[in-house]
């Protein structure tokens, strides 16, 4: 997959391009239906099949206070991008002035001068351009006077068929998933284990002091924490490049058994069976089951005791 990061420069590909553009927050199964339906049509009429997406989630800059918490960050989303087919995507920056960017003008900037769009696919309900005026009804007219062709897909169930509302496939519906602890309905959706990445960072180290020692991961503020809980799952070392895998119980919580009150939530990490040394080390989270809810205990040796149990259960799973 070829990644185009400037949509000024110099393109306009003579095969012309089919395209669908969004956030693709996830890059979920919706996402790979739209994706996959973009590349069918590029094979059949010779064109390149390409995604335009966005570094900075619209909504962090056009409503800051209510912008939602996103499943990937950038480099992980065009990792899952390059695994959908798509022969280029395009990065568009996004800030004030692409936000107050008219939607006839993305039109003609991005999707005639650079891409020479021949067919645009995106759902019927897309949105874009400033004050998100810019609609199906708006691509088709101007399609009309440029020559591209647009298709307007309804929203998928995760198995790909056209859903109901309840049904329906979409970043929003995984992230709420995520924040009500179904886990399993999240990762259907997504169509693999949620995963969060961070550096492994310097923690307080009560851990390894009753025989649990944890990797704590620093996860970056935008992204979103699944709900406070123990998880069994993988740590992935080095996940963009070689990605060794291995077995792990996850803690996602503020530690009550420790903290009164303690605001920020923490991502700790006991790898199974594993001696070595994961500081500094990037690493990758996998959230493959949840075992149960966050819970304050009345010692701490009745919390060893439980998270025994709680690493039996994930090693019986993995």
């Amino acid at each position: 997959m070829q990644v185009l990061r400037d949509a000024s420069v110099a393109h306009h590909p003579a095969a012309g391009s089919v395209v669908t553009i969004g956030a693709y927050d996830g890059v979920h199964l919706g996402h790979r239906t739209v994706i996959g339906q973009v590349a069918d049509l590029a094979r059949a009429g010779g064109h390149r099949s390409v995604v335009v997406t966005f570094d900075r989630h619209p909504a962090s800059v056009v409503r800051p206070d209510s912008a939602p918490r996103l499943l990937t960050d950038l480099d992980q989303k065009l990792e899952l991008l390059a695994t959908t087919g798509v022969d280029d995507t395009v990065v568009i920056g996004f800030d004030e002035a692409r936000a107050n960017e008219s939607a006839e003008d993305f039109v003609r900037s991005v999707l005639v001068d650079f891409l020479n769009t021949k067919v645009v696919v995106v759902g019927e309900d897309f949105h874009f351009g400033h004050r998100r005026l810019g609609d199906v009804e708006l691509l088709e007219d101007m399609g009309r006077e440029h020559g591209f062709e647009v298709r307007g897909l309804t929203l998928v169930a995760p198995d790909g068929h056209p859903a109901r509302d309840d049904e329906q496939v979409s970043s929003t519906a995984i992230r709420r998933a995520l924040h009500e602890g179904r886990l399993d309905d999240a990762n259907a959706m997504l169509g693999r284990p949620h995963e969060m990445r961070g550096p492994v960072a310097q923690g307080d180290q009560r851990g390894r002091t009753i025989g649990f020692p944890t990797a704590n991961v620093a996860v970056p503020d935008e992204l979103l924490m699944p709900a406070d809980g123990i998880y069994a799952g993988h740590l992935v070392r080095d996940p963009a490049g070689a990605a060794e895998v291995l077995p792990a119980a996850i803690y996602v919580g503020h530690r009550p058994t420790f903290y009164d009150e303690q605001a920020m939530t923490v991502l700790e990490v006991h790898v199974l069976d594993f001696a070595g040394d994961l500081y500094g080390e990037h690493v990758g989270v996998r959230f493959t089951h949840r075992l149960r809810g966050d819970q304050q205990f009345d010692s701490v040796e009745a919390l060893a005791d439980q998270l025994r149990r709680d690493c039996d259960h994930a090693r019986s799973l993995l």
